[in-house]
């Protein structure tokens, strides 16, 4: 069993910066992929960003990407996921999810485990 537990999410206005962390335990997920995702009201979750279980490989959403930057610390078990330029349309509960093995992969159903999420409100 692996559980997640995100935090760090909050209201910020539009132009500022958030760090989301999603600290793991149960197990150790240093040999897995770790996602974020963000679900705003009436939408569907979506993929945001991904980073492989050396660090080595990341993919982001074309919609944040050169905003936001996902990083692990595998001895502290916890994956980052870093936001800054945030904007309105950024508003969702943002959760972390694993997915077992190193491969990056962009679908929900791919990730077997899931924290609760933490809401990340951005004013205009």
């Amino acid at each position: 069993q692996v559980q997640l537990v995100e935090s760090g999410g909050g209201l910020v206005q539009a132009g500022g910066s958030l760090r989301l962390s999603c600290a793991a335990s149960g197990r150790t997920v240093n040999y897995d992929t770790i996602g974020w995702f963000r679900q705003a009201p009436g939408k569907e979750r979506e993929f945001v960003a991904a980073i492989s279980s050396g660090g080595s490989i990341t993919s982001y959403a074309d919609s944040v990407k050169g905003r936001f930057t996902i990083s692990r610390d595998n001895p502290k078990n916890t994956v980052y996921l870093q936001l800054n330029s945030l904007k309105p349309e950024d508003t969702a509960v943002y959760y972390c999810a694993r997915r077992r093995g190193s491969g990056i992969l962009f679908y929900t159903s791919a990730y077997d485990y899931w924290g609760q999420g933490t809401q990340v409100t951005v004013s205009s």
